[in-house]
């Protein structure tokens, strides 16, 4: 529900929703929301100074309640480097 949540958020910001993606897992006690979007589009997400970033924080850990979830918004143009 909170993956589906965040993803319906995040298409609404973006010009290229079809390129939204929103994976999840569960580490221990925290479940993770990874968000991937086009590469032109994660300075919308992001926001000036992270805070179109922190008020989707803000959003999701309201519908968690009790929950802790941790969003992580991933530059999907940043590969790693090989060596």
């Amino acid at each position: 529900m909170l993956a589906d949540a965040l993803e319906h958020l995040v298409r609404g910001l973006v010009p290229n929703p079809d390129d939204v993606r929103v994976r999840e897992s569960d580490r221990g006690r925290v479940r993770t929301l990874e968000v991937r979007v086009h590469p032109e589009d994660i300075g919308k997400v992001i926001g000036r100074q992270g805070r179109t970033a922190g008020a989707l924080r803000t959003v999701i850990a309201a519908l968690a309640g009790r929950e802790q979830v941790r969003v992580d918004f991933v530059d999907v143009d940043r590969r790693p480097r090989r060596r």
